[in-house]
């Protein structure tokens, strides 16, 4: 599984007013990203276009939402696994999640919030519509500078218009004991780019993808986490791998994130271009749908395979 560090992941400044494409600025966080995804997979966001404030009472908005009856929680569902009301696992007896689509669009989250508060939150919709609103935009950045790195931009308006965005607040209990236990275990996730922000609660590991070394985040206030998913990796033909993480907690105080899941649409078959297909990289996958990716996640062949994309798609 290999080593264990406590070494700080790269720290990128994403808070420039003057980062704009075609600028010094630009390339040059491009490359400090280009640096960090291949010798890690993930890096540290530094990004202030959501207020201090918001950052700081959002993990309050959510405890009150943990908080509500369990008849409550679950009347968030979705057709697609993983996006409604998850908890109460016998496996996974610490963890709770909620997601809302699309919640930088203020009538989603509206309307999903009523299904907690049906005389309405308006403190939670704002907390929840700022976060995702401006995250959206920073997962552009990010992928607008990955398109460029690996030069095949002209998919830009194909590659934005065919993905979409899931919020989703989670919650581990602290399992009131000194010894770490797993809140959830090492694992890939499946969409295109996540970004992920917490409290001060410790737990969440990384994996270099380059070295298999274990890297405990230290949480900032400051700080998103960026991590790659399964879809990108099969989009680019293997050119970045997904990043493994985890989540281990001792103690009795809970954990609070926030994660912004950028997906592909349903519908939409992920298929690499042909440019990042040639003799030294032969095509990896065959073209999938990321909702049935999904389904066939929580089906019984897909639960367990070493490698999910291969025993999916793999060619």
């Amino acid at each position: 599984m290999g080593s264990q560090s406590h070494s700080k992941l790269p720290a990128i400044d994403f808070t420039k007013p003057e980062l704009k494409p075609g600028t010094h600025q630009w390339d040059s966080v491009k490359g400090q990203v280009q640096q960090a995804l291949q010798e890690l997979g993930c890096f540290e966001a530094l990004f202030d276009k959501i207020p201090l404030e918001t950052r700081e009472t959002i993990f309050g908005a959510m405890e009150e939402l943990f908080d509500l009856p369990l008849e409550i929680k679950t009347r968030n569902i979705s057709k697609l696994p993983y996006y409604g009301y998850i908890g109460q696992h016998p496996k996974l007896p610490l963890f709770e999640s909620i997601g809302f689509d699309d919640a930088h669009i203020i009538q989603n989250v509206e309307a999903q919030t009523r299904t907690f508060w049906p005389q309405g939150n308006t403190s939670f919709r704002s907390q929840i519509q700022s976060f995702a609103k401006e995250l959206r935009e920073l997962s552009h950045m990010i992928r607008r500078m990955i398109l460029e790195i690996f030069q095949v931009e002209k998919y830009m308006d194909e590659h934005m218009k065919s993905s979409e965005y899931l919020l989703k607040v989670m919650k581990y209990k602290g399992p009131k004991t000194s010894e770490a236990r797993a809140g959830l275990g090492a694992h890939t996730d499946v969409d295109l780019v996540t970004i992920l922000y917490q409290n001060e609660v410790n737990g969440l590991g990384l994996q270099s993808t380059s070295t298999g070394e274990w890297i405990d985040w230290i949480p900032s206030k400051d700080a998103f986490v960026i991590t790659i998913g399964e879809s990108l990796h099969a989009w680019l033909n293997g050119r970045l791998k997904a990043t493994y993480h985890r989540v281990m907690l001792s103690g009795d105080k809970p954990r609070y994130s926030v994660g912004l899941f950028t997906v592909p649409k349903a519908g939409y078959l992920i298929k690499a271009p042909e440019e990042l297909v040639d003799e030294a990289h032969p095509l990896l996958y065959k073209p999938f749908d990321y909702a049935e990716l999904l389904r066939f996640l929580v089906s019984n062949e897909g639960r367990c395979p070493q490698s999910l994309l291969k025993a999916y798609c793999g060619v």
